[in-house]
């Protein structure tokens, strides 16, 4: 049985106090283990401030007598969208016709792929140039290099190559560096010459 006592406050001008904790080491026998507290001084030192909201603890496990505290996260973003999974032609297709401005569709093929053709109101950032422009600790002049504005990190993104492995390339280093709400079309090109030619 785990005993423990809380103290939500020691006394600034304590001299000694003594806090005890026992953990069970196993079945057969418990350990104690004693923290102690000791003060010379009767100084006051200066208040510790909270956490942010979004880093105080918000679950707590126990598991075999221990105690396990887990930061909150927060939950003020609406994953409706990135939670549908991989795109599909039949959605992407009428962001192609009447572009709402929400989302970015992004072409990672190299430009001699590009040039054979590309997704209507795609835009192009090759692989081999990703990891600079979406690194999000590095500051690059974006949109002079590729002619639009980066996404921001909280901004609809779908990634594009010519049969979807590339673009989930894509898709892995930019959720790594924080563009969460993006998802992949992993038909890609392929797929979408192949459905634009059936009409």
């Amino acid at each position: 049985m785990l005993s423990r006592t809380i103290v939500s406050a020691i006394p600034r001008t304590a001299v000694r106090s003594a806090v005890s904790v026992q953990v069970p080491a196993a079945a057969s026998a418990s350990a104690s283990i004693f923290l102690r507290y000791a003060s010379t001084t009767t100084s006051t030192a200066p208040r510790r401030r909270l956490a942010p909201p979004s880093l105080r603890t918000a679950n707590a496990i126990s598991v075999r007598g221990l105690h396990v505290s887990i930061p909150a996260r927060s939950n003020n973003k609406d994953t409706s969208w990135v939670d549908q999974g991989e795109v599909t032609y039949a959605e992407l297709k009428p962001e192609t016709q009447a572009p709402s401005g929400n989302i970015t569709i992004i072409d990672v093929r190299e430009p001699d792929e590009v040039a054979q053709g590309i997704i209507p109101s795609a835009v192009n950032v090759p692989l081999s140039e990703f990891n600079s422009a979406f690194s999000a600790s590095k500051v690059t002049d974006f949109s002079k290099k590729f002619g639009f504005e980066r996404p921001e990190f909280d901004g609809q993104v779908v990634f594009y190559c010519r049969s979807g492995k590339r673009s989930q390339q894509a898709l892995d280093f930019a959720r790594s560096q924080g563009w969460w709400n993006s998802r992949n079309y992993t038909g890609s090109w392929l797929d979408w010459t192949a459905k634009e030619e059936k009409k």
